[in-house]
């Protein structure tokens, strides 16, 4: 069989639809090329996501600064560094994408950007520890942030103009599930396989496969075949929102979702600090690694679903559950940690805190999301969103000041004080106008 002819078979098996293959919104010059492009992002898509569970500065990161000897402030700013720095850069440069014709170099340079910050990190792991290493670390994932933000704001206008709808579903779903199953693989190889190797050495070697797999995304998403398009539209969302920023003022409604939303980060700023905790009471090296591995893969796995039904019928009530939960969980293992209980030292305890830390965050992301969709209007949505992104940005990066607490205190205190505001921010959703129907 051709390769061709195998591309355009297995494509037309993925989309399960013979109506797939019908170019609905994209031009007939881009529609004979469909088969490959839509693999060629797929597969991208997959090596990149790949990437990113094994890098994922929720959990692998974490652990990774604390074998180094990295302070606990280090921690406290991965996870807004990682979401701040791929989210600000895209309000400035979307309008700027948008305008040119062809937009698939972009990706191509976040790509390459993404795996030289991945090999610096590898480098920093066997040259430097403690607060130096830390720095490095910092650097390193600000480059990667702000490449990840090149890709992310260019992956959907490639998307958009080489794949139809109706196929683009499929895409992204596949991608996503394989890339679930290859992590929950290696959770299950770091829990039972890696006991006698050194925590830095397999850091070192996932940072460089997952450089690697960046390498290997690039060369897939370059053989798209995107040809020039629109160059119309597209106006600077950061312009947008600092000159909307009076709505803060006058609508109400906004004025508390955006309240809520950055007590709603306290879930967010969480993960690392039960990373750091859980490594702290586990019997040192790799061990209970896999298990949070596993737990995540889980937890992404389950999250939407039971999330999905919930937040049609009220996207507030799924945001006061989810943070409810989140709340109790901090309270309940500074407690258990306080009290020194045994359970504290198993590897699987540590599993099941995280895995429904995860989920409950997933309910808290799927649940604002949808609110600020249902709260807008179709005239108010772009502005809604920019305001709404442009505030996070900022707040989450001053939240990442939050790490310094687990230095000054410890890990347990600082865990207490985000479930007090996951608390405080649950009460907050729970009061919000309800916009479902």
């Amino acid at each position: 069989m051709q390769p061709q002819h195998f591309i355009e078979t297995a494509y037309d098996l993925m989309t399960g639809d013979e109506d797939a293959r019908v170019c609905k919104d994209i031009p007939d010059a881009a529609c004979q090329h469909q088969p490959r492009n839509a693999f060629a992002y797929m597969s991208a898509n997959l090596l990149n996501k790949i990437a990113d569970e094994l890098t994922s500065a929720k959990l692998i990161l974490p652990w990774l600064l604390s074998a180094i000897g990295a302070p606990a402030a280090f921690s406290g700013f991965l996870v807004p560094i990682r979401e701040s720095g791929v989210l600000l850069p895209q309000l400035v440069v979307a309008a700027a994408i948008r305008r040119m014709p062809v937009r698939k170099s972009v990706w191509l340079l976040g790509a390459a950007l993404s795996s030289i910050s991945l090999v610096i990190m590898a480098l920093t792991v066997n040259s430097v520890t403690g607060a130096t290493a830390g720095w490095f670390i910092i650097l390193a994932l600000i480059i990667f942030s702000l490449a990840r933000g090149l890709c992310s704001v260019s992956a959907k206008d490639v998307l958009g103009k080489t794949v139809s709808k109706g196929s683009r579903g499929a895409i992204m779903g596949y991608s996503a599930g394989f890339a679930g199953v290859v992590t929950l693989a290696f959770g299950f190889y770091v829990e039972w396989f890696t006991h006698d190797v050194a925590t830095t050495q397999l850091m070192t070697v996932l940072l460089l496969i997952s450089a690697g797999l960046w390498v290997l995304a690039l060369l897939s998403f370059a053989s798209i075949r995107e040809l020039p398009g629109a160059t119309e539209g597209g106006g600077n969302a950061l312009t947008v929102a600092l000159h909307s920023l009076k709505l803060l003022k006058t609508d109400a409604g906004l004025r508390k979702f955006i309240t809520t939303r950055i007590l709603l980060l306290s879930t967010a700023l969480a993960p690392p600090f039960y990373v750091m905790l859980a490594q702290q009471h586990i019997a040192g090296g790799l061990s209970g690694l896999g298990m949070l591995i596993i737990a995540s893969g889980i937890a992404s796995t389950i999250s939407a679903p039971i999330w999905g039904r919930l937040g049609d019928r009220s996207s507030r009530l799924v945001m006061a559950l989810a943070s409810s939960i989140a709340g109790v969980l901090g309270i309940v293992v500074f407690v258990l940690v306080a009290l020194d209980v045994s359970v504290v030292s198993q590897s699987l305890f540590h599993g099941v805190v995280y895995l429904v830390l995860i989920t409950v965050h997933s309910g808290v992301r799927l649940g604002r999301k949808v609110y600020l969709v249902d709260l807008a209007t179709a005239e108010t949505r772009a502005t809604y969103v920019a305001i709404s992104n442009t505030v996070i940005g900022v707040a989450m990066l001053f939240g990442g000041l939050i790490g310094i607490i687990a230095d000054v205190l410890s890990v347990q205190y600082l865990l207490l004080l985000l479930g007090v505001l996951a608390l405080v921010a649950a009460i907050s959703a729970w009061r919000l106008p309800e916009v479902s129907e």
